[in-house]
């Protein structure tokens, strides 16, 4: 099975038009004001409309009201709306019936116990991303460039497909779905030269690198 690659993050056309080049199968806008990599609904929207048909696009919020979805569901029209807060099931159901868009839901790991949350979400979402747990006190929920022990995925079945999130890179993503089995990866600030900022080079060679294993 060909590993799915999402890159997380993107604000330029030219590291963009990389990602799809290179055959990303999603590609994120951030709309998310306190990350480096925040873009507005409607800057997302006119960046993200060449992907249209060749990647599947995601807006990654976090904790979003009504008013964001909305507007996110208006401009950007996302194939899925990436969850990355403290949203409930439940609160994914409305997502869903607002936006039109499928659901991605993150969930922070640290330790075995943390996959029990995915049992939640078995109903309400169309993939889980396991991302590591931030630091205490980081204003941020991802894209921090953490990792979490990759061997607590071993012997693991989830009834939705899943991203491997949380401090990928070039140089680790082959040693990762070795030894996860992931079906799909996601990385944002593995594939920078400073935070926010896209490296083109680093984009490809982390598709390329991902494809071979």
């Amino acid at each position: 099975m060909t590993t799915k690659i999402k890159i997380c993050g993107l604000t330029t056309s030219d590291t963009l038009d990389v990602a799809l080049q290179s055959g990303a199968d999603f590609v994120g806008a951030v709309v998310f004001p306190k990350s480096p990599r925040h873009l507005a609904p409607e800057t997302a929207a006119s960046l993200f409309e060449r992907a249209r048909g060749r990647a599947k696009i995601v807006a990654v919020t976090v904790d979003p009201d009504d008013a964001m979805l909305q507007q996110i569901a208006r401009t950007l029209r996302p194939d899925f709306i990436q969850l990355h807060g403290s949203e409930t099931a439940q609160r994914a159901e409305q997502v869903r019936a607002r936006t039109g868009a499928g659901v991605i839901k993150a969930l922070p790991i640290r330790q075995a116990d943390d996959f029990a949350a995915a049992d939640a979400w078995d109903d309400q979402a169309d993939h889980l991303m396991f991302d590591a747990k931030p630091p205490e006190g980081s204003a941020l929920p991802g894209g921090v460039g953490h990792s979490f022990d990759w061997t607590l995925l071993s012997g693991r079945a989830f009834r939705r497909p899943w991203f491997l999130a949380g401090g990928l890179n070039p140089d680790n993503v082959a040693e990762a779905l070795k030894m996860t089995g992931a079906p799909m990866v996601d990385v944002s600030s593995g594939v920078e030269s400073a935070p926010g900022v896209k490296d083109a080079g680093r984009i490809a060679t982390f598709i390329q690198n991902a494809r071979r294993s």
